[in-house]
């Protein structure tokens, strides 16, 4: 019975570390750069949640949704003046330019939330407090609520993402940008709005993933997003960066490891195991499992 919770537990982390992943897997996909800044973007969404559902005078329910999606508006905004400001110029720029940029946005984010909440830790009431877990063989089983709304969400999240790329005119603009910039001009797509749009999304998504992080494990503060956004971009290489379903797998994948190494082998292990798995992975399949190769025309 404890292998079936640890495997459900491991879902349930791996779900968050999925949908934090997007973001590095969307925008290396359409705008090859790697946002460092993105797991800092998670911790500013779980503040703004934090600061609504504490200090605006709402009941219940509504005090929850309000900080959801003024999580995500800020998040969103967020993500757009950082492409702007930070990564725009950048766009031609050889690679460690872009990742001294990156790690300049990441701490720029941290020493800025450090200076308006402080570096206390705060206590986070999870957003499905109060709600029923689901209980299994005679309740020898307890999934928890966050859990539960944690994969659903993942799966939500997955599903609309692959349709929206798939079916609609700005998803299909943004494979378009993905495969070609410059056709993709050449055929009226508007590269810049584009790009930005990818920014917007993934980082409205990590204001998401934020609030699902510390409903699950209560306790923010500035760093809060560190480390969980390093193991998503594992996640992200894991399953093929640039690929959303490699995405979901890496992020399940990496879930399950941490939380089956944590239970089996050693609790200070787990995260040298996790980047161990990586390492291997890559040495056997170096664009990672869904990845695919790309031949680049001289």
């Amino acid at each position: 019975m404890n292998l079936l919770l640890n495997l459900i537990n491991g879902i349930g982390l791996g779900s968050i570390y999925a949908i934090i992943a997007l973001g590095y897997t969307m925008v290396y996909g359409i705008a090859k750069m790697l946002n460092f800044a993105h797991g800092d973007v998670i911790m500013v969404g779980a503040y703004i949640c934090f600061c609504t559902m504490s200090y605006l005078p709402l009941p219940g329910a509504a005090g929850t949704i309000l900080g959801i999606i003024l999580a995500m508006i800020v998040c969103t905004v967020l993500g757009i003046v950082i492409e702007r400001l930070a990564y725009k110029p950048l766009r031609s720029a050889p690679s460690l330019a872009v990742l001294i940029t990156a790690i300049g946005v990441s701490y720029f984010l941290q020493n800025s939330a450090l200076l308006i909440w402080k570096s206390d830790p705060r206590v986070f009431t999870s957003v499905v407090a109060g709600w029923p877990g689901l209980e299994l063989f005679g309740g020898q089983l307890r999934i928890s609520a966050v859990t539960i709304v944690t994969i659903l969400t993942n799966i939500v999240v997955m599903v609309g993402l692959t349709l929206f790329t798939g079916k609609t005119q700005k998803g299909k603009a943004m494979r378009a940008v993905s495969e070609d910039k410059g056709a993709a001009q050449l055929m009226g797509i508007n590269v810049n709005s584009t790009i930005s749009l990818t920014f917007a999304i993934g980082s409205g998504l990590a204001a998401v993933a934020g609030v699902l992080l510390c409903s699950a494990y209560p306790t923010l503060m500035p760093t809060t997003g560190s480390m969980p956004g390093i193991k998503a971009f594992t996640a992200a290489v894991l399953g093929g960066i640039g690929s959303i379903p490699g995405a979901m797998l890496g992020g399940i994948l990496l879930g399950i490891i941490e939380i089956f190494a944590k239970a089996y082998i050693s609790t200070q292990l787990s995260d040298a195991i996790v980047f161990a798995v990586l390492i291997v992975v890559l040495l056997i399949k170096p664009t990672g499992l869904l990845g695919k190769k790309i031949n680049e025309k001289v």
